[in-house]
């Protein structure tokens, strides 16, 4: 019996090893996007669960009530049999979650296989047989101590490899002589405007730009080293941070000569400490610092924070709006027009040049980011005519959020790519153009610091004013959304708290029929989107 408590021990401690590396890797590294993880609902049952109590109990029981080894012995070996068949299960219907393949993934997991394997063999071979459960259950339990542990063991060595091959990137980016480089950061709408403006500018320049989940620093630095040629004129490249300094690292190695911030909010607050520390990065301080005498920052005319660095820098500048209510812009809009497919309105510059765009995206938010792409392009020499011919190439899923022909006449918007507070309430703002019933699936928004409460408070009201049903798919801030739509008026049993996709699914076709509509905001699970597709 103990070789076959052995082996399941082995089995699924084989799943938690792997287990952690991805979340690991799925929170970048960052020590704080890490430790704020367990400030979720999630990331409390992941510690705090039912299992990790028997376990504790078990230790306990192990060490001392061992007149009752044989009955703590068969628990134990239950609960690993269960364990190993259900990581066998997940196996077959491919839901584990491991790392992605990378280099340092490999690395990291064979470290840790490796101390998985000593720690075995050890007990194996020094320990009684009545002694190993005790110790396979202290070391079960102290996985993600380990795990952690081997990843901060060798993060500094992972530092030294990156700045090196930050400083390539860097050398290779000067020796560019032709090149002009393009920066893009804020807090949200950092990829839609590069997606735009990549394909722009693509209409009459040699243009690469970074790619999805490629705006850190050895994103950054691999797209260079990688992709980057001789050829290329302009270089597009999405900057994102969580920490002070981290945007005037990426403004080191690629030297933009433009900087476009594109709007900035509370998103990722709690991971900056303070929101002057987010400012600084997301918020475009430390890009319009970078930028040369003869540089240009391009700003966002109708976002205050946007506003408050336009009037602190001394850099050349230029803003875009939705209107000229706030500040006497560049380029504005007037005429805009929402339909279930596009977006189309009048973009008029200070030189009263104007000209009608269509667009096929989806929802007012984008017009923001299409002023910004089309004031960065007539920047770089091309005229409104040239910019409306190639707006015609973009893509609606460029926009972050795509609408999808559901199953039984259902209108599906996907916008799980990401979520943000704006993003959240632009996309509410768009669900209301269909006329019939209108559902939200969403999870809470993440470090959002202590404002973290009154924002969803805030969502909560906009989804009591525009939808009939709200189901939210994580627990944290679920009372503080609810809070806000009843008083916004949405009935109590209208918003409900559940995570389990094929129970949101039965709710959506239950109260569902042609023609009303879906909203996916956020993360939402991909078994979700699977079966609501037609």
């Amino acid at each position: 019996m103990f070789i076959f408590l052995n082996t399941f021990w082995l089995i699924r401690t084989f799943k938690y090893v792997l287990f952690w590396l991805y979340l690991w890797q799925l929170k970048e590294y960052h020590i704080g996007r890490f430790i704020d993880h367990f400030k979720t609902h999630k990331g409390r049952t992941l510690i705090f669960n039912p299992l990790y109590s028997i376990k504790t109990l078990l230790v306990t029981l192990f060490a001392f009530e061992t007149q009752f080894f044989s009955l703590w012995f068969s628990i134990l070996f239950l609960v690993y049999v269960v364990e190993a068949l259900i990581f066998a299960r997940q196996i077959f219907l491919k839901t584990v979650k491991t790392p992605v393949k990378t280099a340092k993934t490999l690395f990291l997991s064979f470290v840790s296989f490796l101390v998985v394997g000593i720690f075995f063999f050890y007990i194996s071979g020094t320990l009684k047989d009545q002694q190993q459960p005790f110790w396979l259950l202290v070391f079960d339990i102290a996985i993600p101590l380990v795990v952690s542990a081997v990843v901060l063991l060798f993060q500094p060595f992972f530092v030294l490899a990156r700045n090196n091959i930050l400083q390539k990137a860097s050398q290779k980016i000067k020796g560019l002589k032709k090149l002009k480089v393009i920066g893009i950061t804020g807090s949200y709408g950092k990829t839609s405007t590069k997606e735009f403006l990549t394909t722009i500018l693509s209409s009459k320049y040699k243009v690469i730009s970074t790619k999805e989940h490629q705006n850190s620093e050895i994103g950054i630095a691999n797209c260079i080293l990688n992709d980057l040629t001789e050829d290329h004129e302009l270089f597009v490249v999405e900057m994102g941070s969580y920490k002070k300094g981290g945007i005037k690292l990426l403004c080191d190695m690629v030297n933009p000569e433009i900087g476009l911030v594109v709007g900035v909010n509370e998103q990722h607050l709690s991971l900056f400490g303070s929101l002057e520390n987010l400012l600084s990065a997301e918020g475009g301080g430390e890009l319009a610092a970078a930028l040369p005498q003869n540089g240009l920052l391009v700003l966002n005319g109708d976002n205050k924070y946007c506003l408050d660095l336009y009037k602190k820098t001394n850099k050349r500048k230029q803003t875009y709006s939705i209107n000229r209510g706030k500040i006497n812009s560049d380029i504005w809009s007037e005429d805009i027009v929402v339909s279930k497919n596009s977006v189309s309105f009048v973009a008029i510059g200070k030189n009263k040049e104007l000209n009608h765009f269509k667009i096929d995206v989806l929802g007012r938010q984008n017009v923001q980011n299409l002023l910004a792409a089309i004031l960065v392009a007539k920047e770089l020499g091309m005229d409104f005519g040239e910019i409306s011919d190639a707006c015609g190439n973009i893509r609606q899923e460029q926009a972050g959020m795509v609408l999808k022909q559901g199953k039984h006449g259902i209108n599906i918007i996907d916008s799980s790519y990401s979520a943000n507070p704006d993003g959240v309430s632009a996309d509410l703002d768009y669900l209301n153009i269909f006329g019939a019933k209108k559902i939200i699936v969403m999870p809470c928004l993440i470090e959002l610091g202590k404002k973290s409460p009154d924002i969803h408070e805030k969502i909560g009201q906009k989804i009591g004013k525009t939808c009939d049903l709200a189901i939210i798919t994580t627990k944290e801030n679920f009372e503080s959304i609810k809070r806000g739509a009843v008083y916004a008026g949405m009935q109590e049993k209208n918003i409900v708290f559940c995570e389990n996709p094929d129970d949101i699914y039965s709710m959506i076709t239950l109260l569902s029929t042609k023609g009303d509509a879906v909203l996916l905001e956020g993360r939402v699970p991909n078994k979700l989107i699977n079966l609501l597709a037609e």
